[in-house]
C-alpha cells in the first residue's frame, strides 16, 4: 500500500513562464496582465529587449530545475507556467491522468505576495478539483538553503573584484518590483468575505487585512543572503527592479536611484544579486546585464552579477527539503479523519 500512495505522489514546480518566439509576445503579455490591453508601445518595447537577448531560457531552465528535483527525491515532478506553455492547468489535468492524487506545489518566487503567488495557486486549485490534493507553499523566503545557495554565487565573485580593485565591494540586491496597489491591505469586501470566499480567489491567509507579505519577504532573503556571505550591513544594499511600464506607482527604491547613490559616496565597482529569481530570464539577461550595467557605466561604475542559481546543487537540495515538508504535512491531513474515528 505505502509504495502505491508513494507513485502517486508528486511534486508541481510554477513558474512564471515565457514566450517561444517573439511573435508570441503580444499573447504571453496579455496573460501577463489577465487580458487587459497592453499600450502598443509597450508591446514594442519589450520585443526589442527579447530580441537583444535572443530568447528567455526560463522555461528551459525551469524543466531542468524539475529533472533535477526528482531525481533528488525519487518521485515525478511536473513544471507548470502560469502565462505560457506549459500552462498551469494543462499541467494539472495530465497529473490527475496519470493518477497523481496528492502533491506538493512550490511556487518558483520564494517572496510570497498573495496577488502574484496567489494567482498561481488559484490556477493550480482550479484544475486540481477533488480528485488531487495539494499542499501549497505559500513562500520559502527564510530558507536557510535559499540564502546559503546565494551566498555561494555571491562569495567568490566578491572576492575577486575586491582583489581586483583593492576596494570594498558593495552588493546591491534586487529583486522585482511590484504595483504599490498589489501589496496595500485589500478592498473593505475583500476583508468581508468568508474564508471560503477568499479561497476561491487568492488571499491564502486566515486575516486579509493584513498587508501583503512581498516587500518583507524580500528584503528577507537579501537579509539572510549577505549575512550567510558575511556582509555587514554598510557593505550591501537594497532596491526593487524592472518596474512596469503600464502605468500607475511600483514599490522601490528603484535600481537606478541605488546606484546614482553609490556612485555619489564613491563607488567604482558594484556587485548585483537578485535574490527574487532563481534562474536566467529577461529581467536578468536584459534588465541587469544591459540595461543596468550602461547605466552603471554612465555613472562610472563597474556592475558586475553574480550567475544565476539556475541548477544549483543547494538550490535543489532547498527545494527537495520543502517539498519533502510539505508532502508530511499532506500525509498528516490523510491521517486526521482516521485518528478522529478512532
Amino acid at each position: 500500500m505505502a509504495e502505491n500512495r508513494l507513485d502517486k505522489t508528486a511534486v508541481l514546480l510554477l513558474a512564471h513562464g515565457t514566450p517561444e518566439t517573439l511573435d508570441d509576445i503580444p499573447a504571453y503579455l496579455r496573460n501577463v496582465v489577465s487580458g487587459r490591453p497592453m499600450p502598443d508601445h509597450v508591446v514594442a518595447e519589450i520585443r526589442h529587449r527579447y530580441s537583444l537577448i535572443g530568447s528567455s531560457p526560463l522555461t528551459e531552465i525551469t524543466v531542468l530545475q524539475g529533472r533535477l528535483l526528482a531525481e533528488k527525491i525519487g518521485l515525478p515532478v511536473y513544471v507548470g507556467m502560469r502565462n505560457w506553455k506549459p500552462y498551469i492547468a494543462e499541467v494539472v489535468k495530465q497529473m490527475r491522468a496519470d493518477g497523481i492524487t496528492s502533491a506538493a506545489a512550490i511556487c518558483l518566487a520564494p517572496q510570497n505576495s498573495r496577488t502574484s503567488v496567489g494567482l498561481y495557486r488559484r490556477a493550480a486549485f482550479a484544475e486540481a478539483g477533488d480528485t488531487l490534493q495539494l499542499e501549497f507553499v505559500e513562500g520559502w523566503a527564510d530558507h536557510p538553503l535559499l540564502a546559503k545557495a546565494f551566498a555561494d554565487r555571491l562569495i567568490p565573485l566578491r572576492k575577486q573584484l575586491g582583489d581586483q580593485t583593492g576596494a570594498d565591494v558593495p552588493v546591491l540586491f534586487t529583486a522585482h518590483s511590484v504595483p504599490c496597489r498589489t501589496i496595500q491591505t485589500p478592498a473593505p469586501q475583500a476583508v468581508a468575505a468568508t474564508p471560503a470566499e477568499r479561497e476561491k480567489i487568492f488571499w491564502p491567509v486566515a486575516d486579509p487585512a493584513i498587508p501583503d507579505p512581498y516587500p518583507v519577504d524580500a528584503r528577507n532573503t537579501a537579509r539572510l543572503a549577505a549575512a550567510r556571505a558575511g556582509l555587514d550591513p554598510s557593505q550591501w544594499f537594497f532596491a526593487f527592479q524592472s518596474q512596469g511600464q503600464s502605468g500607475g506607482p511600483w514599490i522601490g527604491p528603484t535600481v537606478e536611484d541605488t546606484l546614482t547613490a553609490l556612485s555619489q559616496q564613491g563607488s567604482k565597482t558594484v556587485v548585483v544579486q537578485t535574490i527574487g529569481f532563481l534562474c536566467d530570464h529577461v529581467e536578468i539577461l536584459y534588465d541587469i546585464d544591459i540595461s543596468f550595467r550602461e547605466f552603471a557605466r554612465g555613472l562610472g561604475i563597474r556592475l558586475e552579477r553574480t550567475e544565476s542559481l539556475n541548477g544549483s546543487t543547494v538550490l535543489i537540495e532547498a527545494l527537495a527539503d520543502i517539498s519533502r515538508h510539505a508532502l508530511l504535512r499532506l500525509a498528516s491531513k490523510r491521517l486526521e479523519p482516521v485518528a478522529a474515528g478512532s
